[in-house]
């Protein structure tokens, strides 16, 4: 049985793999209720519950609100204690900080639960709030009790180090900050973010650890992904011809552990990564169960290093 691991230095303690949600509820990004739909959500929350993950990520933009609706109706009903976490956003046209308790309050609502275990700044934005005025709102309802433990996304290694302090200074840690990392998008370990981290024992929570579906290997040229995903940089023609003998490495592991798919590799990378944890995201109850699969294995010293070595070229920051 694989470890839990803390959140920071907090008390919430989980497996080292969350379950991410933006595509539930989504439908402009994700084709929610047109590629997958309830049905196919609920499967998948309860293959993760199955698999006894616990983190379940959200945050109130996703689908409008939809994915914080459905993530509370499922764990309403879950009959198991799970770790939910959401965001705040630093929308335009907003009170800055000031609209951070009323919005919080929304989503414990959409959640129905009374705290959420991790509230999140979703992006930084100093022309909207400094992020000592964020985080003093953070404080605040930490200090009231309506959430258990905070928490930072996109945040820079300064600007978390910021966070770090301003929280402190009110005696409450900054559990996380959440990131795109993945074997093709390597920039916390160049950007000082990783470093920074581990510095504070703060938890590094991966965000599009599969890069959106780029790290399956059901995309190439020839079969792109539908709608705004095909306009990332991920899916130009150029990338995903780099990205190639990337993925066959992943195969070839893959197959040297008992023939696991490469989604299991290119997450495992990460799970043996000191201080993070990746958020895959799943639609359906069978991606759930293959994400599940990467906390069943490990990969040898030789492996990794040649994990490190073909996805070099994605460590610019």
């Amino acid at each position: 049985m694989t470890p839990a691991v803390r959140i920071g230095p907090t008390d919430l303690t989980v497996l080292p793999l969350g379950v991410g949600t933006w595509a539930w509820g989504d439908k402009p990004y994700w084709f929610y209720e047109t590629d997958h739909g309830p049905a196919e959500v609920v499967d998948a929350f309860t293959s993760s519950i199955d698999a006894g993950l616990s983190l379940f990520d959200t945050a109130e933009v996703y689908g409008h609100g939809e994915s914080e609706k459905i993530l509370g109706w499922m764990a309403s009903r879950a009959g198991v204690p799970l770790v939910m976490a959401t965001k705040f956003a630093l929308l335009r046209g907003r009170a800055g900080a000031r609209a951070l308790r009323p919005a919080l309050d929304n989503s414990l609502r959409r959640l129905r639960v009374p705290r959420v275990d991790l509230y999140q700044i979703h992006w930084p934005d100093v022309e909207m709030a400094s992020i000592d005025e964020l985080m003093d709102a953070m404080a605040d309802a930490a200090i009231a009790g309506k959430i258990g433990a905070v928490g930072v996304s996109n945040f820079t290694a300064s600007e978390m180090r910021r966070a770090h302090e301003a929280l402190a200074r009110r005696g409450v840690p900054l559990a996380s900050n959440q990131v795109h990392y993945s074997l093709l998008h390597r920039a916390p370990e160049v950007d000082g973010v990783l470093d920074a981290c581990r510095e504070l024992g703060v938890t590094l929570l991966a965000y599009s650890p599969l890069e959106q579906g780029l790290l399956t290997g059901k995309y190439d040229a020839s079969r792109p992904p539908r709608g705004p995903r095909a306009r990332l940089p991920a899916f130009s023609s150029t990338n995903l011809a780099a990205a190639a003998p990337v993925l066959a490495l992943l195969r070839e592991i893959g197959e040297a552990h008992g023939g696991r798919p490469p989604e299991q590799v290119a997450l495992r990378w990460l799970l043996e990564k000191e201080g993070v944890l990746p958020i895959a995201g799943a639609k359906t109850g069978p991606q759930a169960e293959s994400n599940a699969g990467a906390l069943g294995f490990s990969l040898e010293a030789g492996e990794r290093e040649a994990l490190d070595r073909a996805s070099r070229a994605w460590m610019a920051p």
